[in-house]
């Protein structure tokens, strides 16, 4: 498994919270933030699975 597949999974559990206590204190900067590093995890994650793919097509 690729690390930007893991790193991209952290980064997303730490946008959700991120996101969710920006949603709880009103904060819409934290909420904002929360979301982007949210989707910075999913692409994060999105490189790991091509890498993933492209080693395993070179088995």
């Amino acid at each position: 498994m690729d690390k930007n597949r893991i790193e991209g999974a952290v980064k997303e559990v730490k946008g959700s919270v991120k996101e969710a206590i920006g949603k709880v204190t009103g904060n819409k900067a934290t909420e904002a933030e929360g979301k982007a590093t949210k989707v910075e995890g999913k692409v994060q994650g999105a490189v790991g699975k091509v890498a993933d793919k492209v080693r395993d097509a070179g088995k």
